[in-house]
């Protein structure tokens, strides 16, 4: 008789040839995955004891030999079936050789999550930053790096109790291509250059290279960049990320999917990646050896350990169909180079793919031997007094440090949308508020997805009451409502007070994993209730929070609406942060990072359709191609004071670089791309009566090489801080070659000699212009498909 695995295996077999089984849902229409119950399993993490422990003799207790021979040292004593049991996501270890269960599924997006916390006392909570879609509005990289400590730090905290992993599925780098994205709030921004830079330095924190030793192998946690490749669509018009076929040329490809991961895995040497759910040019993601081998491995790191999205290897078979079977499900995401699954596909189906020799058991021991690479990295098999980061307990958790880090973070990613100087409020004038709108109390639904327990949260209600305000306060509506019966009630509130500040748009109820937005307009009746507001002609103030931007054409074309504040998913202090800039404690400074598109646009442009440049009937993309007229654009954000920029080292006349020279200096450096062909200082002065904060933001614009040609290219960045009245700052901008590149239609990028204009913000300060000579120079060859 055929053992039951196998007789199940063989009935969904069945299946395979286009039918689904009728136990799972049509996973081409479904977004959800129904997971097997090992992927969620809890572990309680331990170590390995090298001092006394079945493996005190091997190699992988020296901690003197390379990573690569400890490493190779304790797979060969693995068993096929220890090795194929442990290369799920729940990992059971190998008992006999002492070593302990282990998950590989922890979360760290903007603190960690999915780990054991207690329900009250030490380990009961943890700092939750905003979202990096708020986060990456600070345009500060060293903030960016701050955080990723803080979180890598907490997570050790928690590793050395045995409530954490060491592996982390973050951060998210997918650009926000289409503002409907269920998950851009995960992410930073639409701008290639700023997701890579958040990443490069979020990494660099998360995994402990904040100590300036570059020689320290060690790892503080390991970080996993996602989702690659092409992943950011959800659920859309039946179209689920589970069975999408992205296509995408390799233009695209090589322009604005492929370079944050270049910054994440190459730059900031990423211990792990994870492929995604879709199909990219009808190949399964985590089957493509092609991205993940070439690309990945041969392009950015041969060691980076690649997970699959949970799930993912299952459905190479349903939906993509790609594979007949399971069985070669997992047989194409091993030869494509997957090494961990989040789920149980390897573990039970590789048997027979091993079995039926399209897989060897060699290309098996590869995938185990990296994973234990990446532990042997995070010190798994050293002694505690060796490794820094044991040393870490609940006194490294929620410092007070980390706390004003969360509000930092906020603070400094609002932006100001408009204002027609009724922000800051005057407390000498406005004694009493009306708090009013669906976000108004709002606490957790401050943090956003993939949150962990913060050790507070502080609502708007609560920040205004901390400012000193007499609050009135009413619910008005929700979210996304017909509902008028609490209009009344917040009318009423409004009419006693000094100022009202309505706090709405759109939350995870909206806009989630597994949930994209249909439209691009405010949801429900909230427009309706802030007009009924704006009627009573008092100071008011409308708070915008959720990731993907919202139109504010009403509200902004209402001059009884005073001011609009955008405030994404501001964290565990958001309260504070939002009163603090609402009443000038702090300035604003923050800016947006996506283009806020009119409605209109959901109803030109499906999200299935990858492109980015524009064409007939199709306006393009984010900032740099779309060629309608935004209602606020990408890098918006408003001060309550004035700033002036110059060049402080503005050459005579025109600079000029020839292209041969810049080449071959560019060699010289470890990639081409990040070479600094020249720096940008710009001297930024407060000319206003406020003191502030100042993001300055570099762009491009040229018509060399062949055309299209962007409408213009963020090159650099630099924050500077508290800038006060009739002082001036110095703003370091580099310009790399990477920066310059254009992307061919075969995806090669190519630097070309013509004239650069450069300037500082949108309004376009301290322009300068400088000229590449020479012939064109191939700076990065697309990967060729073998």
């Amino acid at each position: 008789m055929l053992p039951i695995k196998l007789l199940a295996t063989l009935a969904l077999a069945i299946f395979a040839n286009g039918e689904t089984p009728p136990a799972y849902p049509d996973y081409n229409t479904e977004a959800n995955p129904q997971l097997p119950p090992i992927t969620f399993d809890q572990v309680h993490f331990t170590f390995p004891d090298c001092q006394n422990g079945p493996l005190k003799n091997n190699k992988v207790c020296n901690p003197h030999l390379p990573t690569s021979e400890r490493a190779q040292a304790v797979v060969d004593l693995f068993t096929v079936d220890e090795l194929i049991a442990n290369m799920g996501n729940t990992s059971p270890g190998v008992p006999r050789l002492g070593l302990p269960a282990y998950q590989w599924w922890s979360e760290a997006l903007h603190g960690i999550a999915r780990s054991n916390f207690t329900a009250s006392g030490e380990y009961s909570s943890a700092t939750s930053f905003p979202q990096p879609i708020l986060t990456g509005g600070t345009f500060n990289s060293d903030l960016f790096k701050q955080v990723g400590n803080v979180i890598g730090t907490e997570a050790r905290a928690f590793n050395n109790v045995g409530r954490a992993g060491l592996d982390f599925y973050s951060p998210n780098i997918n650009p926000f291509r289409d503002g409907r994205w269920g998950r851009g709030q995960e992410v930073a921004s639409e701008a290639p250059v700023l997701v890579g830079d958040y990443a490069l330095n979020y990494v660099q924190g998360l995994q402990g290279g904040l100590d300036g030793n570059e020689n320290d192998d060690t790892l503080q946690v390991a970080a996993t960049c996602k989702h690659f490749l092409g992943y950011d669509m959800e659920s859309w018009d039946q179209h689920s990320r589970l069975g999408y076929n992205a296509i995408i040329s390799n233009q695209d490809i090589a322009d604005y999917y492929l370079p944050t991961f270049q910054s994440c895995v190459r730059d900031a040497k990423a211990a792990g990646a994870m492929c995604s759910y879709n199909a990219v040019n009808g190949v399964p993601a985590c089957a493509s050896e092609f991205f993940l081998n070439t690309v990945l491995r041969e392009g950015f790191s041969e060691d980076v350990v690649i997970h699959s999205d949970c799930d993912a290897i299952y459905n190479v078979w349903n939906p993509h169909l790609y594979a007949q079977d399971l069985a070669g499900a997992a047989a194409d995401a091993l030869k494509a180079g997957v090494d961990v699954n989040c789920g149980d596909t390897y573990q039970n189906d590789l048997g027979y793919a091993l079995g039926n020799k399209t897989i060897s058991e060699n290309q098996i021991r590869t995938s185990v031997t990296r994973q234990y690479q990446n532990l042997i990295r995070l010190g798994y098999f050293d002694s505690p007094s060796t490794n820094k980061y044991r040393s870490y307990d609940w006194n490294d958790v929620s410092t007070p440090q980390a706390k004003q880090l969360a509000y930092q973070a906020a603070v400094e990613g609002i932006a100001l949308l408009k204002n027609d100087g009724t922000l800051p409020f005057n407390k000498q004038k406005v004694r009493k508020v009306a708090v009013i709108g669906p976000w108004a109390n709002a606490t957790t639904q401050m943090l956003g997805d993939y949150a962990g327990i913060p050790p507070y949260t502080i609502s708007p209600l609560q920040g205004a009451q901390s400012a000193g305000f007499q609050v009135e306060y009413a619910l008005g509506t929700q979210i996304n409502t017909t509902d008028t019966s609490g209009f009344n009630a917040a009318l009423n509130a409004a009419k006693g007070a000094d100022a009202i500040v309505y706090f709405g748009g759109i939350d995870n109820s909206i806009e989630n994993e597994a949930l994209d937005r249909e439209t691009l307009a405010w949801t429900g009746n909230q427009l309706d209730l802030v007009s009924k507001l704006s009627g009573l002609k008092k100071p008011l103030v409308v708070l915008q929070f959720g990731a993907g931007q919202i139109d504010d054409t009403e509200i902004k074309n209402n001059k009884n609406v005073n001011s609009i504040v955008y405030a994404g998913y501001p964290g565990q202090s958001g309260g504070t942060a939002i009163w603090d800039i609402l009443t000038g404690k702090y300035a604003p400074a923050g800016r947006l990072t996506t283009t806020q598109y009119p409605a209109s646009y959901a109803n030109e442009v499906p999200m299935t359709d990858m492109s980015l440049r524009p064409r007939q009937g199709f306006p393009g993309r984010t900032f740099m191609w779309y060629n309608g007229q935004p209602v606020y654009e990408f890098g918006y954000g408003l001060h309550y004071t004035e700033f002036s920029a110059s060049l402080a080292n503005a050459p005579r006349g025109q600079q000029s670089f020839n292209l041969q020279q810049i080449y071959n200096s560019a060699k010289k450096s470890q990639y081409v791309d990040t070479s600094v062909i020249t720096t940008f200082d710009v001297n930024v002065k407060n000319t206003g009566k406020v003191t502030s904060d100042y993001a300055a933001l570099l762009y491009s614009q040229t018509t060399a090489g062949p055309g299209p040609h962007p409408n213009k290219i963020l090159v650099s960045f630099d924050k500077l801080h508290q800038i006060k009245p009739g002082q001036a700052e110095t703003a370091k901008l580099p310009v790399t070659v990477g920066s310059l590149t254009q992307t061919d239609s075969n995806g090669n990028k190519w630097l070309y000699p013509g004239t650069y204009t450069f300037f500082v913000d949108n309004d376009q300060k301290a322009k300068w212009e400088i000229t590449l000579t020479g012939n064109a120079e191939l700076i990065q060859k697309y990967p060729s498909q073998k």
